[in-house]
């Protein structure tokens, strides 16, 4: 797990995915079945926000295929939580609170989430943060 944050941490240094680009498949809507962690299409991939009204753009979100989850904007330190996708949910938890989350979109190029949280949801698009 060390090499996973070492790999991501350096990533964000340098604002560049470390990872492999998604497949092209991704154009698909979401299964229905349940997806392992590892099979997840939008893990191992460094997303930059480009768009939400409740999220700074430019923040990086990285959905680690052991579960992490990190967090990181701008000069600030990496936030760490965690995520799981089972039985056809999706889960994110940042700083003890889980969140029920949603796919709306997801492609090679484009990954939409709404996150349900106290208050108002969540609604974000990220892209992939290459050359970031």
């Amino acid at each position: 797990m060390d090499r996973f944050k070492n790999t991501v941490l350096l990533a964000l240094t340098y604002g560049v995915s470390a990872f492999p680009a998604p497949v092209a498949s991704l154009a698909q809507p979401a299964p229905s079945k349940p997806v392992p962690i590892r099979a997840a299409p939008f893990a191992n991939i460094v997303w930059r926000v480009s768009k939400s009204r409740q999220v700074t753009p430019g923040q990086l979100y990285v959905f680690l295929s052991d579960g992490t989850l990190v967090i990181t904007s701008g000069g600030g330190r990496p936030a760490f939580g965690s995520w799981t996708y089972k039985n056809g949910a999706f889960t994110m938890t940042e700083e003890g609170q889980r969140y029920k989350v949603f796919i709306r979109r997801l492609t090679a190029s484009e990954f939409q989430i709404k996150i349900l949280s106290p208050g108002e949801p969540v609604e974000m698009t990220l892209v992939p943060a290459r050359g970031a």
